[in-house]
């Protein structure tokens, strides 16, 4: 008889459940990228959530190889994430337990850094940096990135409230012991948002949590898909219901457990990420989901107290002040360009008689003080871009609006205007130019003195062929005399002449495409497709998109 070899300590460690439902095009890929995490692996559960395009056939068969994999069929299909995971959480024979979707991958070394973490610092959660990838550019977005900055061990989940602003399951290990201790477990059948209730109830048992700042979780963004994922399926009002359910039962679990600063955290983000993210994209809507978002968010906003609204940044309270304010949806593109990031508060800036700064003179309740006191880089600046194209030198004109006296007190000076490319970040062209003030007096040319203007204006030419093909982002750093300056977005001006397709001639690629264009933040973007080849794929991608 063969004598038992020991294990070593980081082998057959970690189970894997990976859930997916009719999404044969990718579950396989999803289960290989477990499996590929190596020795560290015991197991990879695929749980089926009773798929009929072959789904599960195709699991039967990898596993046919693959002794480490297990196929679990659900009968019935449970309608949501949390059953099928609970599933795997019941299965698991593993130490410790992790989530993958069918759609996503696990990097190279994935396990091997949660699993380091966990054991050496003794930990029942490890957490490491999720990327968001676009589908099919491949541009990646990191999530939560202050986060996993550098490698940190929280105690206890209350010394670092801005843990609660992580509510994905996917980037953890979990001890298996841990979860079953707790009773924690996923909410069952259709439950939109499960995994923001599935991590207040780790939050609120007090775990240790190690935190990792290697890349763990590859989330795929597929906006083009035929079946949208829940957090990019937003266009109907049930999405945003679901969302302020899953939140407020966060929140009462959390307060339930004694962990107020937590709770109270939860509501700072719903303030900072779901409302701003929900209120950007408000007057792209009809009138009907407008009516019910709004009153949606008026009966939730109703339940919070002034300490909740005091611990998120300005923007989100000051959406929501303007919501609590109106008993009907009013002043969406303010609100949402107040949403955007970074936030712009465009004119105009109404005032209490006593010079308090509020939203608009009929809405005087919504008092806007912090503006008065907050550093010129953090300030809700607001900027106008328009761009016209031409065939040698494309105008860009800047116009920079008083906000409350701030903008005079630092004295505007430049701005740098950076096209950053969409796919992969990388900055294309930069532009500076000066400000001068609008409907300056001749005298302050000579003086120096202050004409009273309420806005700076900054003109520059550049060539478009610089940038060569793509999607670019306008981002702006303003200068001031005093020293300080503001990096922010532009809002983009739509009037005759602007923000519509043209076509220029241009010396390195014959002719140009050019569509400049108002993101859902309302800010300033650029496509641009040089050539006869790049406009016939323009074209062709638009047919697609309004036939899809």
């Amino acid at each position: 008889m063969r004598p038992l070899q020991a294990i070593p300590p980081h082998q057959s460690q970690v189970c894997v459940v990976v859930i997916g439902y009719d999404d044969a095009a990718h579950v396989t890929d999803a289960v290989r990228s477990a499996l590929a995490q190596g020795p560290a692996v015991r197991e990879v559960i695929a749980v089926d959530d009773c798929s009929a395009d072959g789904s599960a056939d195709l699991l039967d068969r990898l596993a046919l190889d693959e002794p480490r994999l297990r196929v679990l069929r659900r009968k019935v299909n449970s309608g949501g994430c949390g059953s099928p995971r609970n599933d795997g959480i019941d299965a698991a024979t593993a130490p410790y337990v992790m989530f993958l979707d069918s759609d996503d991958v696990l990097p190279p070394g994935a396990v091997d850094a949660l699993l380091d973490a966990a054991a050496g610092r003794g930990a029942e959660v490890a957490a490491g940096l999720c990327v968001r990838r676009e589908l099919p550019s491949g541009r990646e977005v990191p999530w939560q990135p202050e986060l996993y900055a550098r490698a940190a061990l929280v105690k206890h989940p209350s010394r670092r409230t801005h843990l609660v602003h992580d509510t994905l399951c996917v980037n953890k290990l979990y001890r298996t012991d841990f979860l079953r201790e707790h009773g924690i477990r996923f909410p069952a059948g259709r439950f939109p948002y499960e995994d923001f209730v599935f991590t207040a109830r780790v939050l609120a048992a007090g775990p240790r949590i190690a935190l990792i700042p290697d890349t763990v979780y590859v989330w795929h963004v597929r906006r083009g898909a035929e079946r949208l994922s829940i957090s990019l399926d937003r266009a109907g009002v049930g999405n945003w219901r679901s969302r302020i359910t899953a939140h407020a039962l966060s929140y009462d679990i959390l307060l339930a457990a004694g962990e107020k600063r937590l709770a109270r955290a939860t509501r700072a983000r719903f303030l900072d990420h779901s409302l701003r993210m929900y209120a950007r994209e408000l007057d792209r809507r009809g009138p009907e989901y407008r009516r019910e978002w709004w009153a949606l968010t008026r009966a939730y906003l109703a339940m919070f107290d002034a300490g909740d609204l005091a611990l998120a940044p300005a923007p989100g309270r000051v959406v929501a002040q303007v919501v609590t304010a109106s008993e009907e949806p009013r002043d969406l593109t303010r609100v949402k360009e107040v949403a955007a990031r970074p936030a712009r508060l465009r004119p105009p800036y109404a005032r209490l008689a006593d010079g308090t700064p509020v939203w608009s003179a009929d809405l005087t309740q919504v008092t806007l003080e912090h503006l008065l006191f907050r550093p010129v880089r953090l300030l809700p600046v607001a900027v106008d871009a328009e761009l016209r194209p031409r065939a040698r030198a494309t105008r860009l004109r800047l116009r920079l609006h008083e906000l409350y006296g701030r903008m005079a007190d630092a004295a505007p000076a430049t701005v740098d205007a950076e096209f950053v490319n969409r796919h992969d970040g990388a900055v294309g062209l930069t532009v500076t130019a000066e400000f001068l003030p609008d409907d300056l007096d001749p005298v302050d040319v000579v003086t120096g003195g202050d004409g009273g203007t309420d806005s700076w204006t900054a003109e520059a030419s550049f060539d478009l062929a610089a940038l060569g093909s793509g999607t670019w982002d306008l981002r702006l750093r303003l200068r001031f005399h005093d020293g300080t300056s503001r990096e922010t977005t532009a809002h983009a001006v739509a009037g005759p002449g602007l923000l519509r397709r043209s076509v220029v001639r241009n010396g390195r690629h014959g002719l140009l495409l050019v569509q400049p264009y108002a993101t859902h933040a309302g800010s300033l973007a650029l496509r641009l497709a040089p050539g006869w080849r790049g406009m016939t794929t323009v074209v062709g991608r638009r047919m697609r998109r309004l036939l899809h």
